[in-house]
C-alpha cells in the first residue's frame, strides 16, 4: 500500500507550506511577519493559514528533522545515546519520564509511563 501525502487536500504547494512553517519556527517572526514575506513574492496567505499549517504540519516536520538527524548521527563512530529516567508528578501521581538522550544532550525520544519496570524501559529504548 502506498503512503498518502499529508498535503493532498491543500491547494498550496508543499514547498510553500514547508517554507512558511519553517520561517515561523526557525526565526523569531510573528505570524503576520511570516504572512508578509511570501506576500512580497506574490503568494497570498493569511496569518491564520500559517498558524493552521504550523499546528497541522509542525509535528510532522519536527519528526522528519529528528529522524534525519538521528540517522545522520548514527553514521559517526562516536555516536552514543543514553536512557534517562526522571520522576515527575502529574496531578499528584508519580509518573516516570524515560528519555533517550544523545551524547550532545539532544533529546531523541521521550515516553511517560505510570509503571517503573523493564517493559516500560524497553519500550522507550527501542525508538532511537
Amino acid at each position: 500500500m502506498t503512503k498518502r501525502s499529508s498535503f493532498r487536500y491543500f491547494k498550496t504547494s508543499p514547498e510553500i507550506i514547508r517554507l512558511a512553517v519553517m520561517l515561523y519556527v526557525r526565526f523569531p517572526l510573528s505570524l503576520r511577519n511570516v504572512e508578509d514575506l511570501p506576500h512580497e513574492r506574490g503568494i497570498e496567505i493569511s496569518h491564520e493559514t500559517v498558524r493552521f499549517w504550523w499546528n497541522r504540519f509542525g509535528p510532522l516536520f519536527a519528526s522528519e528533522i529528528r529522524r534525519h538527524r538521528i540517522s545522520q548521527m548514527r553514521s559517526y563512530s562516536n555516536w552514543q545515546w543514553h536512557l534517562d529516567e526522571v520522576f515527575v508528578k502529574i496531578n499528584g501521581d508519580t509518573h516516570y519520564l524515560w528519555r533517550a538522550v544523545d551524547h550532545e544532550g539532544e533529546v531523541l525520544e521521550s515516553y511517560v509511563t505510570k509503571r517503573r519496570d523493564r517493559k516500560a524501559a524497553l519500550k522507550s529504548s527501542r525508538n532511537p
